[in-house]
């Protein structure tokens, strides 16, 4: 018994992309005023909290490909400021935060 890959669904007013982003976790916009506005302020959080766990990345990385090099001192602080900055901000855990500057010394201190 063949399954069609296709369903066309008979939903009123929704769109084909409509239910698509509801499917991958994004809802409705809300009716009430102050859902419009949490919905608003978190998309703008989560953009925010996005580019900030991006920075932490790329400092991570960069310090730890400049292992063995004048510039790993410099990579090393800017890494562990943006990482502490992340955790203050709340857009990672402290503990989390903590881990990663663990990891990231000993990867250093290894080295040495």
């Amino acid at each position: 018994m063949a399954v069609e890959p296709t369903v066309e669904h008979d939903v009123g007013s929704l769109t084909n992309s409509t239910i698509d982003q509801t499917r991958k976790g994004f809802s409705h916009m809300a009716n009430i005023k102050s859902q419009k506005k949490r919905i608003l302020t978190n998309a703008k959080r989560h953009e925010r909290n996005k580019s900030v766990k991006a920075e932490v990345k790329t400092r991570t990385k960069v310090a730890t490909d400049t292992i063995g090099t004048d510039d790993n001192d410099e990579a090393v602080r800017l890494a562990v400021k943006r990482i502490d900055k992340a955790a203050s901000k709340g857009v990672m855990h402290k503990n989390a935060a903590a881990r990663k500057k663990s990891r990231l010394m000993k990867k250093v201190n290894a080295s040495a």
